[in-house]
This record gives structure tokens, sequence and C-alpha cells, in this order.
């Protein structure tokens, strides 16, 4: 049985990051996307256990004590958290895991052992092509009041900081440019570790 990998993926709020997750997670199969804890209210469309588990501030504290999580952090006022045994049981069964995760997150996996020396991690940085690019995206999707798209563009600032920390830096100018970069990056990393593009491991026939 081969070990799926991990897919670490950060991004500013409003940059189009989930849409390009979905799309890429569309058409490359054996990916599975982790969900996470959050204390935050739903969006619009947001299915509980399908987009995040919604839970209230109590059982994401119990939870914490408890050490569920693979690693957690508060933005925007909410709790956020990723539970450790559920990423590792799907990567144990081959399947490669992609952890929707802020900067917070992602540099408390990079500094923390939690992750085993036996699941590789590749990071991906999801950037838009300027701030103020950000901005109109933010105030045309509409699900905003202005304190809130003056605080997500405050912390996208902070965030953009932190980019080069990463193994890839994708810019989501052109949508279908950034998810044909997204694809090819897992496949290539598929490739490093010995699997065709599909996920499974490449055979080696020796002649006899």
């Amino acid at each position: 049985m081969i070990t799926g990998k991990l897919f670490i993926l950060s991004a500013p709020s409003g940059t189009g990051k989930t849409t390009l997750l979905r799309k890429v997670m569309a058409d490359v199969p054996g990916l599975a996307f982790s969900v996470s804890h959050t204390t935050r209210s739903p969006r619009s469309g947001e299915v509980d256990g399908v987009d995040y588990y919604f839970v209230s501030r109590g059982q994401f504290e119990t939870m914490r004590e408890q050490g569920a999580f693979l690693e957690w952090a508060e933005v925007h006022g909410n709790f956020y958290g990723t539970s450790g045994p559920a990423v590792f049981a799907q990567v144990s069964s081959g399947i490669d895991v992609v952890l929707d995760i802020d900067v917070q997150g992602a540099a408390i996996l990079r500094a923390s052992a939690k992750i085993p020396a036996t699941i590789s991690a590749a990071s991906i940085f999801i950037a838009p092509p300027s701030l103020q690019e950000l901005e109109r995206r933010l105030r045309g999707r509409g699900t905003d009041n202005e304190e809130t798209i003056l605080l997500r563009l405050r912390n996208a600032g902070r965030e953009m900081q932190e980019a080069l920390a990463y193994d890839y830096l994708v810019v989501n100018d052109t949508l279908e440019q950034a998810i044909d970069t997204v694809r090819a990056i897992v496949i290539a990393e598929r490739s490093r570790g010995h699997r065709l593009p599909t996920g499974e491991a490449i055979k080696i026939v020796s002649e006899p």
C-alpha cells in the first residue's frame, strides 16, 4: 500500500482558492480535502461536514485540550483547526490530502514534529495579482461589510509576506492558468514519489 502526500495550501481571503481547489480536485483522482473545524458561522451554500465542521467555541476548546488538532489558529476572530487522526488515516490509505489552512497554521506545521517522517508534504501559496485586485474581488462578491473587507486586506498584506516560505507560489491572475499550475504541481509531486499522475504506484518491470 502506498502512502499519500499532504498538500498544504494557503491564500489570503478572496484570492479564489476555494474555486481553484474545487476544480483541481474534480480533475485529479485520489485527492481528498481535509475538512477543518471552525467556530465561525456557515456562509451561504456551505454544508456542515463538507466545507467545514461548524462547532461552538466550547466544543473547539475541548477538542484542542484533548490534542485532537494537528494545527489550529485564530483567524478574523474565529478558530480553525485540522484533525490529525482524520488526516493521517486518509494518507495511510494512499490518498493525497489537501490541507486548506492559513499562514499561521502552515507555520505551526513547519515548526512542529506532528507530521510523521513517513509522510511527505508540499506547501503551495496562492496569491492574488495585487492587493488592489484582491480588494476588487472582495467587494465584488458582496458577502462582507466594509469593516470586514478592510480587516481582510490588512491581513492579506501580512500573509503575502509569508509567501516565500512555501515550496510553490502560484498567482491566481487567470483562473484556468492557476488551475493548470496547481494540477501540474500535484502530478509532479506524485512523480517524485514514483507514482503515476492518477496517484497509483509505478511498477518497474525488470528483465528476467
